[in-house]
């Protein structure tokens, strides 16, 4: 079993939900799936629609892609990234492990603290101040590592002291199929998300609202790098994944492939390319055909 996706990932631009729905969803996994050149299906986890103060479309993230993942038979399925102030650690970890069994061992949660203040609102969901937000965020980690151990594939379980998520001899039956659980990918940008990354994830996802920031994406793989030797950890055996959007024109295009170009050479072990929801299959198939199959070609 492969322990990381490849090169090639696609998602719904996270940025650019407008349009969004079911049946354009589903059609556009679809195709990708049939293509057979693409590694990963990316969601975002937002409740509207994330480049809008309020309201929007969007669909919940995990359930979604419980219901996609055998559109995309043998690649993986990711996340980027869950917010946890939407669920308990414990139910996400739950989640996660459905979607392990589902995929075959290829799910990739990622987690952020949670940010977009405006669904939040709409929604009554809580969203704290940074600090505890931030705390919140910790916690979760230790719980999801916690839930995805071998000792909590059976009893007595696990048990975790915390102010916020504590754990009494909790099992996670029945348990991953990956010897490890889901891949843990997190999505700090700052020194403590950092250093959290580099105790416990596999992966960092660049932020899906700084799509196409070579620059940006540089920074933080060489501050994560040094983090990780930190901790004792090689970051060549560490995902880094870059993102960026691709529009319909041939311009949209010829630029997009130039900035996936310029990732791999930053550094990027993955590549997340969005495609805006009102171009559908259409705007897949065009993306794989002037970014993603130019992109195999060269790279293998």
């Amino acid at each position: 079993m492969k322990t990381r996706p490849g090169l090639l990932g696609f998602r719904i631009s996270a940025t650019d939900s407008e349009g969004l729905d079911w049946p354009t969803l589903a059609a556009t996994w679809s195709l990708a799936g049939d293509l057979g050149l693409f590694d990963a299906g990316w969601l975002s986890d937002h409740l509207t629609n994330s480049s809008a103060e309020h309201g929007g479309a969007n669909l919940e993230s995990l359930t979604t892609a419980a219901a996609l993942a055998s559109r995309v038979p043998g690649m993986w399925v990711g996340i980027a990234v869950a917010a946890n102030t939407f669920r308990h650690p414990a139910v996400t970890a739950k989640a996660a492990t459905v979607l392990d069994n589902v995929t075959g061992g290829r799910f990739i949660l990622g987690l952020g603290a949670g940010w977009h203040a405006g669904e939040h609102a709409q929604f009554g969901i809580p969203l704290p101040p940074m600090a505890e937000r931030f705390d919140r965020y910790e916690s979760a980690v230790k719980v999801l590592t916690a839930l995805f151990s071998d000792a909590a594939r059976r009893p007595p379980g696990v048990s975790l002291d915390d102010p916020y998520y504590p754990l009494l001899d909790a099992t996670n039956e029945p348990p991953p199929v990956r010897p490890e659980g889901p891949a843990l990918w997190l999505g700090g940008q700052k020194r403590r998300g950092i250093a959290l990354a580099a105790r416990y994830a596999e992966g960092w996802p660049m932020p899906g609202n700084r799509p196409g920031d070579v620059a940006y994406f540089a920074e933080k793989r060489a501050e994560i790098s040094r983090a990780l030797e930190s901790e004792g950890r090689d970051p060549a055996n560490f995902s880094f994944a870059g993102q960026l959007n691709c529009g319909g024109t041939k311009d949209d295009l010829r630029q997009a492939r130039a900035v996936a170009g310029e990732f791999v050479s930053a550094g990027a072990t993955h590549l997340i390319i969005g495609v805006p929801a009102r171009l559908g299959p259409d705007g897949l198939a065009r993306m794989a055909a002037e970014v993603a199959r130019p992109l195999r070609d060269e790279l293998g």
